[in-house]
């Protein structure tokens, strides 16, 4: 059974900086496909960043050069490093597990940019 913790998010000011954490229990983490989603208020759920078992990433065109995915293997956890937010970063962060044909979700962690 796969469980999906996330930690780190929190109330931030426009251009601060935010490392989001994603803490998986279970098996075979090295072979998981690992993301970041959000989902701001009336939005539909949208992916930020991702990071295949290989150590490829990809990223939303809104984030790019912003924003860093990256895994430690050892820990089996995931990062989201964010700088410069903008208040257009607003949403609840969740984690996501994927490894055919299965998909986790963490919780979710609520990040608030506002001055």
């Amino acid at each position: 059974q796969v469980q999906l913790v996330e930690f780190g998010g929190g109330l931030v000011q426009p251009g601060g900086s935010l490392r989001l954490s994603c803490v998986f229990s279970g098996s075979l983490f090295r072979f998981y496909v690992m993301g970041w989603y959000r989902q701001a208020p009336g939005k539909q759920r949208e992916l930020v960043a991702g990071i295949t078992n290989g150590g490829m990433t990809n990223y939303a065109d809104s984030v790019k050069g912003r924003f860093t995915i990256s895994r430690d293997n050892a820990k089996s956890t995931v990062y989201l490093q964010m700088n410069s937010l903008k208040p257009e970063d607003t949403a609840v962060y969740y984690c996501n597990a994927h490894i055919t044909p299965a998909d986790y979700w963490g919780q979710g962690t609520q990040v608030t940019v506002s001055s």
